[in-house]
């Protein structure tokens, strides 16, 4: 991977390919298991945002949802 990567690209990639959090997450802990790259990018970010490995992909998750939320609920009330 390049030095440009970008995690939560990734995480917001899989995540709008899947369509779910578990399927997305389902996809994410196979590819971390698979590439070791990957997997030292998630605990250097997991580290840096002061999140476990174990629910570092959980925790973005449920900020990306709450992100989401937050959109719609704007766009409601300017129609209101």
């Amino acid at each position: 991977m390049e030095d440009a990567f970008d995690i939560t690209e990734y995480f917001n990639s899989l995540i709008s390919q899947t369509g779910s959090i578990d399927m997305a997450e389902a996809e994410f802990k196979r590819a971390i298991a698979e590439d070791n790259e990957l997997h030292t990018i998630y605990r250097e970010w997991c580290h840096e945002n002061g999140s476990s490995e174990r629910n570092g992909f959980l925790d973005f998750c449920d900020e990306y949802m709450e992100s989401q939320d937050s959109k719609w609920d704007s766009l409601n009330d300017y129609d209101e």
